[in-house]
């Protein structure tokens, strides 16, 4: 995903967590906040008792290519800030796939 997309800052991590609304499904967290920007940025927060260094990477990978693939579906004008639950490990890319669906679309940051 492009720098552009994607949130990076403690600064706006904070205002998000902060400001912001959050949804849970099984899988996966996620806290969402309008921005002023005419884009919407992505940032992803797993935390140490996730497992090691490998583990915490590889999810994030497999969650980064889902959005990245599917950014365009999502609405303009959002932070986003997705936290997976510990059991995203075990589960397929597909199963995967349709739980970052899920929750956005029970968050309204989906278009259509």
């Amino acid at each position: 995903m492009e720098k552009e997309y994607r949130l990076r800052s403690n600064k706006d991590f904070k205002t998000v967590y902060n400001k912001g609304k959050s949804y849970w499904n099984r899988n996966l967290g996620i806290y969402v906040l309008k921005n002023n920007l005419q884009r919407s940025r992505i940032g992803f927060s797993i935390t140490k008792k996730f497992g090691n260094s490998v583990t915490r990477n590889r999810t994030r990978r497999r969650i980064s290519e889902i959005c990245r693939q599917n950014f365009n579906n999502i609405r303009e004008g959002y932070d986003i800030i997705i936290i997976p639950r510990k059991n995203v490990i075990d589960i397929t890319h597909t199963q995967l796939k349709g739980s970052i669906f899920h929750i956005f679309k029970i968050s309204r940051i989906l278009k259509g």
